[in-house]
């Protein structure tokens, strides 16, 4: 570290003496013969005075980037920053984004990243003022904090449990039929787009682009581009305030920033390719890999510390443990460390059940204290699964109890955990019904027995609701994970807090790789005998082209956008209902 800053400050370098003495002499000057010396090449140079790689994404780091790029005018204008030992810190400098300065920090560094890149580029040419800046800065702000007063009314475990799920099962499904239909002789309809969005019509995906007609590729990229806008319109017209509002020229560059730049370029052209997809899944994997990998390496570190205290020959069977008995007797030869141990097939049998029953125990002690403190945790949240809004909730609320009956009882109309649609679509997914038949029937009986046998302890707020819905809030739902989430989106859309170079898209057999390395790392995850059970073969090379043949749901770019936007769009209906009930132009007119 200290060469690196010498080095850097064009300091004078003193060499060792045996550098010194091979390094040939230069002419002397007046600075002395030491600023004269050749610097040393990149070759001669040692590795321990190459300068590391900064660390972009720790905390610090984040928080000096954002104050560069956002609060510089603060410093030129003297707003309590000049002459300051420590700057102040972000939350003191930048209106709250949301209720956690965690998640402001990482969020004011996407925005800072945002603007950078595509705000400051050609803003700056014009004016070198910031108010432009302060003002986008000040509707994010508003926007961000009015959508997580509205997201902590979502019901997120049906969002995340039930509603996406359901959109996935119908879109694996569409295609596998799809799929089929294409491939059948007789078929009127050869392509499997045209099925698929027969199936699954979408607004801004008609007409289905063919390359016989030239036209429908236009069109249908003029249709995706007025969905974007007036899904961002919808949004803005309800989340900005009114002065924002009437602003018709702020309006419309914050809307082109969201609709093209978010919308368009991050999630129409890149998200839904099946590539990227496969990637993301892969990362995935490897995560849940290096965790198992992990806590193997914890458990083997356990086992071998009682060795540790053995010689090389004694762990080997070679010397007689000294605890045992000390030294052999000269004429005696050494027996083999298995039958030493006093090993066989009865006792490694044994051990084996003594094994399993442990792990068994240990099972049925955390279920046991799982439903145990589930009954004194809190019941589910209160707003409803059965696709009501709020808005249809707070109307019905003031309508008399006789004409709706029903809208009194939002608890029993709430979905149970157990009946949600993560469990059809991960059977779905995977093709359980034809693979294995007796195994999704036995499934449907414990559901069944879980909702309407003894107890019931399925149904909705009983025992085993509350216990996975604890589960879920505490691994899956928990606040902690939002800044680590938001930190690795930016660390892999942002390099070094800068627009990466776009990578090129690869080509057939590049994307075909990818796929397989895919289903390699999703294979990795399964025990080799689940594996050979599942798949019906213990043969490596069949189980992968079985684990590529579920991946094939996401070929198609086309067909995945399908998917994608459904999704955009019930997440942002979740969070803004009144796009559900009314245009865009009335909420217009009626704020304006």
């Amino acid at each position: 570290m200290t060469e690196s800053t010498l080095r850097e400050a064009n300091f004078p370098q003193v060499k060792p003496p045996t550098l010194r003495t091979a390094t040939p002499s230069a002419p002397e000057g007046q600075g002395g013969n030491l600023q004269n010396k050749p610097r040393a090449t990149g070759a001669t140079r040692p590795p321990e005075t190459q300068k590391p790689s900064p660390d972009t994404t720790s905390d610090k780091a984040t928080a000096a980037f954002i104050r560069r790029t956002l609060c510089a005018h603060n410093v030129l204008l003297g707003n309590g920053e000049k002459g300051r030992n420590t700057p102040r810190p972000i939350d003191e400098v930048l209106p709250p984004l949301t209720s956690s300065n965690e998640v402001d920090l990482q969020l004011y560094a996407i925005i800072a990243v945002i603007i950078k890149e595509f705000v400051q580029t050609w803003y700056s040419k014009i004016t070198p003022d910031h108010v432009f800046v302060n003002e986008v800065i000040q509707i994010i702000a508003h926007c961000t904090r009015a959508l997580e007063q509205r997201l902590r009314k979502v019901d997120l475990e049906a969002v995340i449990l039930d509603e996406i799920p359901g959109l996935i099962e119908a879109h694996v499904s569409a295609f596998r039929l799809a799929q089929q239909q294409a491939q059948y002789h007789h078929s009127l309809v050869s392509d499997p787009r045209t099925v698929y969005h027969t199936l699954h019509p979408h607004p801004a995906l008609s007409p289905v682009p063919s390359e016989y007609v030239p036209s429908s590729v236009v069109e249908q990229r003029e249709n995706e581009s007025v969905w974007r806008q007036l899904l961002v319109q919808g949004v803005l017209a309800v989340l900005l305030p009114t002065e924002d509002l009437e602003n018709g020229c702020l309006r419309a560059l914050v809307a082109e920033i969201f609709a093209e730049m978010i919308l368009g370029n991050g999630i129409s052209d890149k998200a839904c390719e099946g590539w990227l997809l496969w990637e993301a899944i892969t990362r995935i994997a490897e995560v849940l890999q290096d965790a198992s990998k992990g806590a193997d390496s914890l458990s083997k570190d356990a086992r071998r510390a009682p060795e540790q205290t053995l010689s090389r020959l004694e762990r080997y069977g070679l010397l007689a443990p000294s605890s045992l008995g000390g030294s052999t007797e000269p004429g005696k030869p050494l027996l083999p460390n298995k039958r030493r141990h006093g090993g066989g097939p009865w006792s490694t049998m044994f051990w084996v059940v003594v094994q399993y029953a442990f792990l068994a125990c240990n099972a049925m002690r955390a279920v046991i204290i799982g439903f145990a403190t589930s009954s004194s945790s809190p019941p589910r949240s209160g707003t409803a699964a059965s696709g009501q809004s709020p808005v249809e909730a707070s109307r019905q609320s003031h309508l008399p109890h006789m004409e709706h009956p029903t809208s009194r009882r939002p608890l029993a109309l709430k979905r149970p955990i157990v009946s949600m649609k993560l469990w059809s679509c991960t059977s779905r997914l995977i093709g359980l019904e034809l693979r294995m038949p007796w195994l999704s029937g036995c499934l449907s009986l414990l559901h069944w027995g879980v909702l309407a046998g003894p107890g019931r302890v399925g149904d909705t707020d009983h025992v085993l609701d509350r216990f996975l819905s604890h589960t879920m809030r505490m691994h899956v739902l928990n606040p902690a994970f939002v800044p680590i989430l938001l930190r690795t989106v930016r660390a892999t859309l942002f390099p070094n807090n800068t627009l990466g170079p776009p990578r090129k898209t690869p080509n057939v057999e590049e994307a075909r790789l990818i796929k397989r390395r895919c289903a390699a790392t999703l294979l990795g995850l399964l025990p080799g005998s689940v594996a050979a059970i599942f798949f019906a073969s213990e043969n490596s090379a069949l189980q992968m082209v079985q684990m590529e043949e579920l991946l094939e749901c996401l070929d198609d770019a086309y067909l995945n956008k399908h998917l994608i936007f459904q999704i955009v769009e019930l997440i942002v209906v979740r969070l803004v209902p009144e796009l559900g009930e009314r245009g865009v132009r009335e909420l217009l007119e009626e704020r304006l």
